[in-house]
C-alpha cells in the first residue's frame, strides 16, 4: 500500500494559541491590533483565524522593541516593509549598533571561587550589591553559579579588596564611576550623531543604501570613543597622581615635636636605627628633615632635568 504525504496546509491559531507561540499576551496581541502594528485576523463564523504570518509579525515587533524602538517608530518601520522598502538595512544597523562594543568575552565563576577570589569570607551583602550592579549575573537553574560580563571588572574589584579597600567602597566608586562614564557615553552619541549621523537618521525609515552606509560607519568609529577615553585617562591619571602624592609628602612631614605620632607607619627596625644613631628624643625631628631633604633633592632633580631640555642662551642664538 502506497501512503502519500498529506497536503501541506498553513498553520491556523485562535489568539490564545498565537499568544503561546509568540510568547505576546493576548491584552497586548489586541493592543498591537488597535495601533495598526498587526493585520487583522480573518473572520470565519464566529471565530478569528491568524496564521503564519500574524507570528512573524510579532517577531519582529519583538525583537524592534528589544533594540529600543519604540511602538510609534516600529510602526513606521513595519508600514515601509509593507511598502516595498525592506528592514533588511535598518536591522543590520540596529544589529551593528547593538553589538558587543568590546572584545572581552564573559566568564562563569562558581560561588566558592568568588569567596576564594576575596580572601575566603563570604558576604552576602557585598554579592547582592555585585548582583544589582550587573558585575555578577545568576546562572538560572545553576545554583551557586555565576556570569560574569567583565571579568576585567571583577579583576579590579579582587586587586582593590586585596589591597585593604572594603567591599562597600569598591560598591560605591563603581556606582559613581558607572554614572560619570555613561554621561561621556552619552555625549560622545550627541557629538557623533550631530556631526556624523543625523543626514542618516534624519527620516525614518532611512534607505537600504543610507542604513548600509551608517552600519559601516558605526564600525569604523567603534573603537574611538574607547581610545579617547583611555588616552585622556592616562593624561589625567598622570597629571593628578604626581600632585596627589606631593600634597600627601607635604602634609605628611613630621614636626620638631618627639611626642607627635608619625604620620606614616614605619617598620619597627627602622625606628631602632634611627633612635640608636641619634637618640629617641630626636627620632621624629630626624626623620621629619630626612623625608623633606629627600622631597627637596627629587624637585632640584626634577628641575635640573627639565633645564636640560631648554636651549641656552647661545644654542639659541
Amino acid at each position: 500500500m502506497e501512503f502519500h504525504g498529506a497536503e501541506h496546509r498553513p498553520a491556523e491559531y485562535r489568539i490564545e494559541d498565537l499568544a503561546h507561540h509568540s510568547g505576546a499576551t493576548v491584552r497586548t496581541i489586541r493592543a498591537y491590533q488597535d495601533r495598526g502594528l498587526l493585520p487583522r485576523p480573518e473572520r470565519r463564523g464566529r471565530s478569528n483565524v491568524y496564521g503564519d504570518a500574524h507570528l512573524a509579525r510579532l517577531s519582529q515587533i519583538a525583537d524592534l522593541l528589544d533594540r529600543g524602538y519604540t511602538l510609534a517608530s516600529i510602526k513606521e518601520l513595519l508600514e515601509a516593509w509593507d511598502a516595498g522598502r525592506g528592514l533588511g538595512g535598518v536591522l543590520g544597523l540596529a544589529a551593528e549598533v547593538d553589538g558587543p562594543w568590546t572584545d572581552e568575552k564573559a566568564d562563569r565563576m562558581t560561588r566558592a571561587e568568588l569567596d576564594a577570589a576575596f580572601g575566603g569570607e563570604p558576604d552576602e551583602a557585598a554579592v547582592a550589591d555585585a548582583i544589582a550592579l550587573g558585575v555578577l549575573e545568576p546562572v538560572p537553574g545553576q545554583e551557586g553559579e555565576f556570569l560574569v560580563p567583565s571579568p576585567q571588572e571583577l579583576a579590579v574589584a579582587v586587586e582593590l579588596h586585596a589591597a585593604g579597600v572594603p567591599l562597600s567602597a569598591i560598591s560605591g566608586h563603581l556606582r559613581e564611576l558607572r554614572g560619570q562614564v555613561e554621561h561621556i557615553a552619552s555625549r560622545f552619541l550627541e557629538f557623533t550623531t550631530e556631526h556624523v549621523f543625523a543626514r542618516y537618521l534624519g527620516h525614518l525609515p532611512p534607505s537600504e543604501a543610507d542604513a548600509a552606509e551608517a552600519a559601516a560607519l558605526v564600525r569604523r568609529l567603534r573603537p574611538l570613543a574607547q581610545q579617547s577615553v583611555d588616552a585622556e585617562l592616562a593624561r589625567a591619571m598622570r597629571l593628578f597622581a604626581t600632585r596627589h602624592l606631593q600634597h600627601h609628602l607635604a602634609s605628611g612631614r613630621l614636626t620638631e615635636r618627639t611626642n607627635e605620632a608619625l604620620p606614616v607607619s614605619l617598620p619597627a627596625s627602622t625606628m631602632q636605627a634611627v633612635e640608636r644613631l641619634v637618640g629617641s628624643e630626636h627620632a621624629a625631628a630626624f626623620i621629619a628633615a630626612a623625608t623633606e631633604r629627600e622631597v627637596q633633592a627629587r624637585t632640584l632633580d626634577s628641575l635640573a632635568a627639565n633645564q636640560g631640555n631648554i636651549p641656552s642662551v647661545e644654542q639659541k642664538a
